[in-house]
């Protein structure tokens, strides 16, 4: 990958966030962490909307990692319309959330989710996943340029 990648965080829970942050500067993996707070936030940014409304402080993603419960709009609702929009659906989304329920797997794979990662119980397992994440996404993986 020529650039940083983005990786985009909807998370709700700000420790959630901070943990996410730390376990990525842990990890030694090269991407830029940008977080929003809800499902309309997510698709604010995405669509250059509101406070996301420029493309240079609001750049496209490499990678979107997605709650799926979240207040306003849930994760299962932006995945629905992130893959419904043409410019949008080729970012890879990924599931990252602590529901173990086979229902919201199976659901979130029928939506379009490209994977799907139970939250860790630990810093040493997120900063493994951050890790992981790394290695998949942005070194093995050819992703399209747009």
């Amino acid at each position: 990958m020529s650039q940083k990648p983005i990786i985009l965080l909807a998370e709700d829970d700000p420790d959630d966030r901070l943990l996410a942050r730390d376990a990525l500067a842990e990890s030694g993996a090269a991407g830029e962490l940008r977080c929003v707070e809800n499902g309309e936030e997510l698709l604010d940014y995405l669509l250059h909307r509101g406070a996301h409304a420029d493309p240079v402080r609001s750049p496209r993603p490499t990678i979107i990692l997605l709650d799926l419960n979240m207040p306003r709009k849930d994760g299962r609702e932006a995945l629905r319309e992130i893959k419904a929009e043409a410019r949008l659906r080729r970012i890879p989304v990924v599931a990252l959330t602590t529901s173990r329920n086979a229902e919201d797997v199976r659901g979130a794979y029928d939506l379009g989710v490209s994977s799907y990662i139970r939250k860790p119980a630990s810093f040493e397992g997120l900063v493994k996943v951050m890790r992981n994440l790394q290695n998949y996404w942005f070194d093995v993986v050819e992703l399209p340029a747009d």
